[in-house]
């Protein structure tokens, strides 16, 4: 016996689930590529292959959509920590070789997103702000003994930040395309004299 049901139309999702997973991920490829300002709903849509009247539906905004999309890329507390694990020593290179390798990887794209989105965007800013000072900021002044230690551990986020700006949003060669390794063998030390030199 044949079956006789007619067939799904081409992209049609089997669940929501499905669609809103789908809808996050080109929504992240967006923002990190284009920022917030550039991304609009339409072209989030476009790339999921789902009517714009869905993207609503799910996040009842674009910046409904942008919370979602930073909000649950993978966490890295785990990656975080493995930055302090060693202490002081060495942690510029760590911290510079940490962030470019997960921001190299299109699956840890939170961070990118926001760096790119912050110059345009106030929730974007406040998200960069917010993460950088309790992520970073505050803990590794807590672990510097000495009555600037607030000020070097900016000078710390100024910068990693201005690194991945230059790597990841105005794209600056030959920052762009050197590896990893020579960036936090060159870089590193900068980082680690803000903070010990």
């Amino acid at each position: 016996m044949t079956d006789t049901r007619p067939a799904g139309r081409p992209g049609r999702w089997r669940s929501g689930a499905e669609s809103r997973q789908r809808i996050l991920e080109a929504a992240r490829a967006l923002f990190r590529e284009h920022g917030y300002a550039g991304t609009t709903v339409r072209a989030v849509a476009a790339e999921a292959r789902v009517d714009p009247a869905m993207v609503f539906y799910f996040f009842g905004s674009k910046q409904g959509l942008f919370g979602a999309a930073v909000e649950m890329a993978p966490a890295l507390p785990e990656t975080i920590e493995s930055i302090f694990v060693g202490g002081l020593d060495g942690i510029g290179e760590r911290m510079v070789r940490t962030l470019l390798e997960k921001m190299d990887r299109s699956e840890h794209a939170s961070l990118a997103i926001i760096t790119r989105s912050a110059p345009t965007h106030d929730q974007s800013e406040a998200l960069v702000r917010e993460y950088v000072h309790r992520e970073i900021i505050d803990r590794l002044a807590e672990m510097l003994d000495a009555p600037d230690a607030g000020l070097r551990a900016g000078m710390v986020a100024v910068q990693l930040l201005g690194l991945a700006a230059a790597r990841y949003v105005v794209r600056i060669e030959p920052i762009v395309s050197a590896s990893v390794d020579e960036l936090a063998s060159r870089f590193g030390p900068l980082v680690q004299r803000c903070l010990t030199g």
